[in-house]
């Protein structure tokens, strides 16, 4: 089989370049065509449902926003986590994954989920609601991040854990030392980290009201 000419090479690189930098300054939501990216054994070693879940600390009734749930990869642990007592809120802005989430809720007979059609940082979650958010490879598909991490932190009840999870390769990467920054600018304060390379978790913790909130 001939080896496609340098040219050829170049150019596919510089597309691929072209296409990440264009993602890095307008990032879109992850296509619903591309979930398998996620849903596989590779990424499954790094950064498993059953890993991020338990990374969490769920107890049987808490309340859960799974935020940018997509199809429901880690949705439907979580709802079993915290049981029919509890609740999971699996928020998306595409009703294309919501329709996947739907049909594995219906498939696996899961009825304490809660989807909701919505992008963050647009301040639709109610305040004080939720022991724990999940933000799994989601922060950097956000165009606000500000705007987006305040409105989780007010969502979150005091003492409540945000588990934020950032996987090398995906092109919406963050580094730690920038989501801790932007964490902490926000009125996180971090309790717990796992992992380093390829993918880290960070469990960030709501301590209180930030100044000038009620």
């Amino acid at each position: 089989m001939r080896r496609p000419p340098a040219y050829v090479l170049a150019g596919g690189a510089l597309v691929l370049l072209a296409l990440l930098l264009r993602q890095r300054r307008r990032p879109i939501m992850h296509p619903p065509p591309l979930t398998f990216l996620f849903e596989n054994p590779i990424a499954g070693f790094f950064v498993g449902a059953e890993l991020l879940v338990e990374r969490l600390r769920l107890s049987p009734g808490m309340c859960v926003l799974d935020a940018g749930c997509g199809p429901g990869r880690l949705t439907v642990p979580l709802a079993r986590a915290v049981g029919d007592e509890g609740e999971v809120v699996a928020l998306d802005g595409q009703p294309a994954m919501l329709e996947k989430l739907e049909e594995r809720l219906a498939a696996q007979a899961v009825t304490n989920v809660r989807p909701l059609l919505a992008r963050l940082g647009e301040d639709e979650l109610k305040e004080g609601r939720f022991d724990r958010i999940v933000l799994p490879m989601i922060l950097g598909e956000v165009r606000d991040r500000r705007a987006a991490l305040r409105e989780l932190y007010a969502a979150l009840k005091k003492g409540g854990i945000l588990s934020l999870t950032e996987v090398f390769g995906d092109p919406d990467y963050r580094r730690r030392a920038t989501v801790l920054r932007e964490a902490e600018a926000a009125g996180f304060r971090l309790v717990e980290r796992f992992g380093n390379f390829p993918a880290y978790t960070l469990n960030l913790e709501r301590p209180d009201t930030l100044p000038g909130r009620p």
